[in-house]
């Protein structure tokens, strides 16, 4: 049976249907299509709007140790003989010059018979000590002392000193027959005195002194430039020594008026010690001076050996003084114009490192000071939040300060989130 062929309405009706069903589903492809879109867009706006942002990057310098070098010393030593140069409550030497071995020290050796002499006797505080009654063997000891032409101040038969008083005598004018007579009170002989001083050197660790004989007339009485700083500190230590090394002049029952032959008392700081001569150990000064550096009070021990004569010590030694005062730094630090480093976003903003407070460090010639900076990682900071801290060491001192950042670090805004999808979703 053959097919009945359709008329062209019903072919036609048949392909606008299919046209409309195709219609159909090409627009709802589209919607869909649409909606997934805005929801991926809607989506990833909500996940870049949350998303954590980088961190800040820091500069090198913000985490990180350097070191502050001030300028060194120029020690003006003299061009003679050797000197040495300390400060008291500090062990090392602060400069040194010449020969640091054990030579003749002439009458510097009184100062370590005056430290022998308390330690055995001590003098009570308010007290001057014990009195001593001299005699004609004390009488002999200084005809002794002029028949070696000694320096020496006037003693007598029956004459009565306290011991301070007779230490002065020893001291000021630099009397050898006082340091004999004193050895002889103090130990019953000179040789008992030298066993016993010998023995207080040892123990106190200067190794490179020892004592013949108690006035320093004798050259076999030695020491170095370091044990002297030393010893040096030690009379200024003394309750009692520390006061006779800084007086000009004295005015003793029998000995009469004792003026101290350190013509530098006074000037510059200078507060002693004491002055030596021979031919062997030529003119000597073991020094002291109070002075004031940076507002930092200071106690400078030293000591200058080998002098052609005393004028040479009265203009080179306050030279060398003044010298070892400008040695001294005062390092300022943690300072407004000091740069830290900073803090710098990805997307701009930048802060930078500041201290929140300023100090100093004080230090001698080139001792370094070390800066030690630590900051935290951060994202987004408002000005005045702390970041860190820097440190600043150096000659025993520490100096440690908060870090603030200077300006804030933002968020940097939806746009700038929406189009670096790399930097927020690496």
């Amino acid at each position: 049976m053959s097919a009945v062929p359709e008329d062209d309405e019903t072919i036609d009706r048949t392909a606008r249907a299919l046209r409309r069903r195709r219609g159909l589903r090409r627009r709802r492809a589209v919607v869909f299509t649409g909606l997934g879109v805005v929801a991926a867009v809607a989506a990833y706006t909500v996940l870049a709007a949350i998303a954590p942002l980088p961190a800040a990057a820091e500069a090198a310098s913000a985490s990180s140790t350097s070191t502050i070098t001030p300028a060194a010393v120029q020690p003006a030593f003299p061009a003679w003989g050797s000197a040495a140069v300390g400060m008291v409550g500090r062990d090392d030497l602060l400069v040194k010059n010449g020969s640091m071995a054990s030579e003749p020290i002439a009458s510097m050796t009184k100062t370590i018979t005056a430290l022998v002499l308390l330690d055995k006797h001590p003098i009570a505080a308010g007290s001057d000590g014990p009195t001593i009654t001299f005699t004609n063997a004390d009488v002999q000891i200084l005809q002794q002392v002029w028949d070696e032409d000694g320096s020496w101040a006037p003693v007598s038969a029956g004459e009565q000193l306290t011991e301070k008083q007779a230490l002065t005598a020893m001291l000021l004018p630099s009397a050898n027959n006082y340091a004999i007579s004193l050895a002889n009170w103090g130990f019953g002989s000179v040789d008992a005195f030298l066993t016993y001083a010998n023995s207080w050197l040892s123990a106190h660790h200067f190794t490179g002194t020892r004592l013949t004989d108690p006035s320093g007339l004798d050259p076999g009485s030695v020491s170095t430039p370091v044990d002297l700083v030393g010893i040096g500190k030690l009379v200024l230590a003394d309750p009692v020594l520390s006061v006779i090394v800084d007086t000009p002049t004295a005015t003793l029952p029998g000995a009469g008026t004792v003026n101290n032959g350190n013509q530098l008392l006074g000037q510059d700081g200078i507060v002693g010690i004491k002055t030596g001569w021979t031919d062997q150990a030529g003119h000597c000064l073991l020094f002291a001076a109070s002075v004031t550096v940076h507002g930092h009070p200071l106690k400078l021990v030293g000591v200058v050996t080998g002098a052609p004569d005393y004028s040479n010590l009265w203009s080179d030694v306050p030279t060398l003084l003044k010298s070892v005062e400008d040695g001294f730094h005062q390092v300022n630090v943690g300072t407004a114009s000091t740069d830290y480093g900073s803090y710098r976003s990805v997307w701009g903003d930048s802060a930078d490192l500041k201290s929140e407070k300023a100090g100093s460090i004080f230090v001698f010639s080139n001792a370094p000071v070390t800066v030690t900076v630590r900051s935290a990682s951060v994202t987004l900071v408002k000005p005045g939040d702390a970041v860190g801290t820097v440190t600043y060491s150096g000659s025993g001192q520490t100096f440690t300060s908060t870090l603030t950042v200077a300006k804030a670090v933002t968020d940097p805004g939806l746009g700038w989130r929406l189009t670096h999808p790399l930097l927020l979703f690496p």
